[in-house]
């Protein structure tokens, strides 16, 4: 007899075991249950692709359209703290009863005809959220593709505007070997006749290929939509369209700028349907937030969250530290997945941190302390660095604290498992236990 499934860890735990692979990419198993469960909408639909920038892009996209005055529904994944957080309706995480009745149904719909239908936990849980959206009065609908996107299962839904971030080398075994082949596999989420935003400045070739392919209406940033600005302010135009005076967005780093430019094409490729005023993007890039994107916290020392955690983002963390000025030591708490090309990573941040602290993860995927550590010493060049291993995020970050100054900086940085291991028990405050030289 099968457990009792009540609570959204016991069908969370369920997902888990339904499939022999945690990713099994393909549309053929997930478009079946979706098309039993009639899941379908009737507002706006946007979907972003993108090695890097896609929470990011999320985030903005929200804020703006609900400064206008929008209902929105946003997936994105994974999750920091609680699964709750893939799905944000009207700025907020959803309710988990909500969840839990369309995981119910989700289930219901897959063993029809006694002839079960497999589905990964990703398959699964995506099912479900977009069954709640589905059940929502919403204006706007974002989704977040987890991984390349022509056969993630985000794209049996048809979107209205696509939105394509940064193109670099992650997920290879899944993907392809090189920027060209992910790049194909991101402009999946294109459709014929309907805008792509592209937002990276330099674009694979077979992203373009692709968009006139298939006669996709392509935005890409420097030819269809520009940015120009200086160190206060920073302005936006194309196709009609022009934004000047702008805030940087409240979202932190460099990178943050090609974001919000690919945000406003989207959003300016959307006007008919959504219309949004000028006074609304300036009050949606002021006031967005998204935990763990270069997120500086105030303190002694100061502790900065980032879930950098492929060689493109840590040399975008690598930019952004820099660009902090001076701190008198760096200390920084890293862990990350097994299959990640973990040298230029180490590589690109081996000038700016004085002390690491690896740590294990709660995942099988996960590459442990004692190998991260390895790995750094085998490439290590610094006679003045030090390196230890921990069993868990907090721990590290303790002994991190212990050891800096006030003046000092903590970086936690690496899967999102490193930074919601830290983030489960609220933003912490940093106080250092001693002053200089005590």
């Amino acid at each position: 007899m099968k457990p009792p499934v009540n609570t959204l860890s016991d069908w969370l735990a369920h997902c888990e075991q339904l499939h022999s692979k945690s990713i099994d990419l393909g549309l053929e198993r997930v478009r079946t249950v979706a098309e039993r469960m009639q899941i379908r909408f009737s507002c706006p639909v946007i979907t972003v692709a993108g090695t890097n920038g896609k929470g990011s892009t999320c985030a903005m996209l929200e804020s703006i359209l609900r400064q206008a005055g929008y209902r929105t529904g946003v997936y994105t994944s994974p999750h920091l703290v609680r699964f709750e957080e893939r799905l944000r309706l009207g700025g907020e995480p959803v309710d988990a009863a909500h969840l839990v009745a369309s995981f119910a149904n989700v289930e219901r719909t897959r063993v029809q005809n006694d002839v079960p239908i497999s589905l990964t936990y990703f398959e699964f849980s995506t099912l479900a959220i977009l069954d709640v959206m589905a059940r929502t009065e919403l204006d706007v609908v974002i989704l977040e593709v987890g991984m390349g996107g022509r056969l993630d299962a985000v794209n049996i839904i048809e979107p209205d505007c696509a939105v394509i971030t940064s193109v670099d080398l992650d997920h290879m075994e899944f993907l392809g070997p090189d920027r060209e082949t992910i790049g194909r596999e991101k402009a999946g989420i294109m459709r014929t006749g309907r805008p792509v935003v592209v937002s990276d400045p330099m674009p694979p070739q077979s992203v373009l290929d692709h968009a006139r392919d298939i006669d996709a209406d392509l935005w890409r940033v420097g030819v269809d939509f520009n940015v120009s600005g200086d160190k206060q302010q920073w302005g936006w135009a194309g196709r009609g369209r022009r934004y000047s005076g702008l805030a940087y967005p409240a979202l932190r780093g460099a990178n943050q700028l090609l974001n919000a430019a690919g945000v406003l094409a989207a959003l300016a490729a959307l006007r008919q349907r959504l219309p949004v005023t000028a006074q609304a993007v300036r009050n949606g890039l002021a006031f967005v937030e998204l935990p763990g994107r270069f997120q500086i916290i105030p303190g002694q020392p100061t502790l900065v969250l980032d879930v950098a955690h492929n060689p493109h983002s840590v040399a975008a963390l690598a930019a952004n530290l820099d660009a902090m000025g001076y701190f008198p030591t760096t200390h920084a708490v890293f862990g990350v997945m097994a299959d990640k090309d973990l040298a230029p990573m180490l590589d690109k941040l081996k000038p700016l941190i004085d002390k690491w602290y690896f740590t294990d993860l709660p995942t099988p995927r996960a590459e442990s302390a004692a190998r991260l550590l390895d790995k750094w010493q085998a490439q290590n060049t610094r006679r003045d660095v030090t390196a230890s291993a921990y069993p868990d995020p907090r721990q590290a970050l303790q002994a991190a604290i212990h050891a800096a100054d006030p003046a000092d900086r903590i970086i936690v940085f690496g899967s999102f498992y490193t930074v919601g291991g830290i983030l489960k028990d609220g933003v912490p405050r940093l106080h250092a236990p001693h002053m200089p030289n005590s």
